[in-house]
């Protein structure tokens, strides 16, 4: 599959079957998320692979976060987030690892640093997003995980920022395309 199919195909995937993802195949999907651009070849993503036990526990962890959000709106997508993230074989927490906790406070020149080394994290996501799609494995982007940040931090082992989780496993529905606006909805040209 080359590139523009891969990007063509994608889907955010919201049901998985219970198959298992090689290990081999999830090497070459986080291999894809290291070969992403970053700002002044900083690397900055840091990921944590979660799968079997392993996602029991992050599971138990995001529901005590969606049954102590008081944001009723909130915790209605964040648990369906959850349940996803439990039907999925694999998810992979991506972290920052210069970034720090969204509510400190930092100098105009951390912020700017931390959008650059964010937005490289965010290519790192989208590569193994990709990745899977031309493995024949689906995916899903998720930023639900801030409802239990702190928790899914100190049980990921990781002192520096949660950017989002990826799912990944082999899709149980057919994920038919989103409409997508017509490109001169987005793009002004100057010449």
């Amino acid at each position: 599959m080359n590139t523009d199919e891969a990007i063509r195909k994608r889907r955010s995937v919201r049901k998985f079957q219970t198959k298992a993802i090689p290990h081999e195949d999830l090497l070459k999907i986080l291999a894809a998320g290291i070969e992403a651009p970053s700002g002044k070849n900083r690397q900055p993503w840091r990921f944590v692979v979660v799968r079997g036990n392993g996602k029991k526990e992050m599971v138990e962890i995001l529901k005590k976060g969606v049954e102590a959000e008081e944001d009723e709106e909130w915790k209605k997508w964040a648990m369906n987030s959850v349940n996803i993230m439990n039907d999925a074989p694999v998810s992979v927490l991506v972290f920052n690892k210069y970034g720090d906790r969204p509510w400190k406070e930092q100098s105009i020149e951390q912020r700017f640093q931390e959008l650059v080394d964010v937005q490289s994290v965010g290519a790192a996501i989208e590569n193994m997003a990709l990745a899977a799609t031309a493995l024949g494995i689906g995916s899903l982007w998720i930023c639900d995980v801030f409802i239990a940040y702190d928790e899914l931090c100190a049980w990921g082992g990781q002192d520096n920022q949660l950017v989002a989780a990826l799912t990944l496993g082999y899709s149980a529905d057919d994920s038919t395309f989103r409409y997508r606006k017509n490109i001169d909805e987005f793009v002004k040209w100057r010449d």
